[in-house]
């Protein structure tokens, strides 16, 4: 069973969501240099805490951008939020998906043999330090991926060398249920309708810490980062309230 009851339209005095912007967003941060890669920031110099966000393999796409200004604005805790580009400017066409033809199934092959969640993951311990060299404000750090992004928190967060002390995955890709015996900090997962039940289901029963599963059954993988069609209403609210649902799990869990 979850830690959190999963209702509709869970709510607390805490989080207030703004508005979300449909179409034509401007961002709230700007982009620093860190550790080399080129990085979004978002949220208050002074915060203490610093969220990590993983982004899908679409890249910096404004629905993902106005996520991470979400998570930066709308709590009394205040989180100071970096989405590094792990691409370095080259993140997958979003036509690609659905991979539903040869050719697209072949280019996302390739690119997923370029990026392997891996690769990020074990790259994450050292981006930290260099987040910390330049935010000494910061103390404490969680991590939020999206799909392919999903998959890299559960492997950082499962390894001897993790930095962060919550996690988030929404709409994971490639869910493993082994890894979840490993996961060492309270850990939320949002699945959509396109992931497998049976796996997600399996991942929560091993999750030994903290936890909050839900699947927003009428949502299609990638509704809170690059694929959310935030001009639907209710693909609009489901966005709205995922991200309020972190919010409450982070409040309830990140000492």
């Amino acid at each position: 069973m979850s830690t959190m009851p999963a209702t509709h339209g869970h709510n607390e005095a805490c989080c207030n969501i703004p508005p979300v912007v449909s179409t034509g967003y401007s961002p709230k941060g700007s982009y620093e240099e860190v550790d080399g890669l080129k990085t979004y920031v978002t949220g208050p110099a002074d915060a203490a805490k610093g969220i990590v966000v993983i982004y899908d393999i679409f890249g910096y796409f404004d629905q993902t951008v106005q996520g991470a200004d979400i998570l930066a604005t709308s709590h009394h805790q205040k989180y100071k939020v970096f989405i590094p580009d792990w691409f370095k400017g080259e993140p997958s066409p979003i036509e690609w998906y659905p991979p539903n033809t040869p050719e697209k199934q072949k280019n996302l092959g390739a690119f997923f043999g370029k990026n392997p969640p891996g690769g990020v993951a074990s790259k994450l311990p050292e981006f930290v330090k260099a987040l910390e060299a330049k935010n000494p404000s910061i103390k404490s750090w969680g991590i939020l991926g999206y799909c392919w992004g999903g998959k890299i928190v559960s492997l950082v967060t499962s390894s001897d060398t993790n930095p962060f002390s919550v996690g988030a995955e929404c709409h994971p890709a490639m869910v493993d249920p082994k890894e979840a015996e490993t996961i060492k900090v309270p850990l939320i997962l949002l699945a959509s309708k396109e992931e497998p039940d049976d796996k997600v289901k399996h991942f929560e029963a091993n999750l030994k810490g903290a936890k909050h599963v839900e699947t927003f059954k009428d949502q299609v993988h990638g509704w809170m980062a690059a694929r959310a069609d935030l001009s639907d209403a209710r693909v609009k609210e489901e966005y709205a309230r995922g991200y309020k649902t972190v919010l409450d799990f982070f409040a309830k869990n990140w000492s």
